[in-house]
């Protein structure tokens, strides 16, 4: 039997219940139905940003990440695919997002097949996903699908005519799954990304270079 794929969801939801997370997990839990129609099986874990937002910070600060932000960071680096899904403020990913990623190495994602995802108040919110989060990860090198998904409050209840932003939202998520585990079942998706060694006991120590 294939060895389980490593599907780490990354939400950034700020409240709880969220939106955000609901997203999240639809996408999740439709992309192991497309890998089990191809024989594949997904060990999902999820970031929840949210309860590291301190961390995060923290982070940014210092320059060095606490145990539970390190494991994290670790979970999404070393992922064999990548569920991204972020609220849309003024128009593009939230603040606490893009703070997570800026501390992934820049190197780590490249190759990684990314789903992206996101939610907000309103449609026309939705083409943040192709003016901020599509060229984010495409500057870490990372494979995004091409079927991103945005969903907006209508797509959520039975506010929508006869249930079809609901029904539609339904599709997009499918598609998007579908896509995402098609990457994920490729050679070259499945394979673990092997990054080189770096030895660092030759690095000149910063002050040492300032002193000439």
């Amino acid at each position: 039997m294939s060895e389980s794929l490593q599907l780490v969801v990354v939400s950034a939801g700020l409240r709880q219940p969220s939106s955000t997370r609901l997203l999240a997990d639809r996408l999740a839990a439709s992309t192991e139905r497309a890998l089990d129609n191809q024989g594949r099986a997904a060990q999902v874990s999820v970031v929840e940003l949210r309860e590291l937002a301190t961390d995060i910070a923290h982070n940014l600060v210092t320059g060095f990440p606490n145990e539970t932000l390190a494991e994290a960071l670790k979970a999404v680096e070393s992922a064999d695919g990548l569920i991204v899904v972020s609220p849309i403020f003024s128009a593009s990913f939230s603040g606490l997002f893009k703070s997570f990623f800026d501390l992934i190495d820049p190197e780590a994602l490249s190759g990684t097949p990314v789903l992206i995802a996101a939610t907000g108040g309103s449609v026309r919110h939705s083409l943040a996903l192709e003016h901020a989060l599509r060229p984010l990860f495409s500057y870490l090198h990372a494979t995004v699908v091409p079927t991103g998904v945005y969903a907006a409050t209508e797509d959520w209840g039975a506010s929508s005519a006869a249930g079809t932003a609901s029904a539609d939202l339904g599709r997009r998520v499918d598609r998007a799954a579908t896509e995402l585990a098609a990457l994920l079942t490729t050679g070259m998706a499945t394979q673990r990304r092997q990054r080189p060694t770096e030895d660092y006991d030759d690095v000149v120590p910063f002050e040492q270079l300032l002193r000439g």
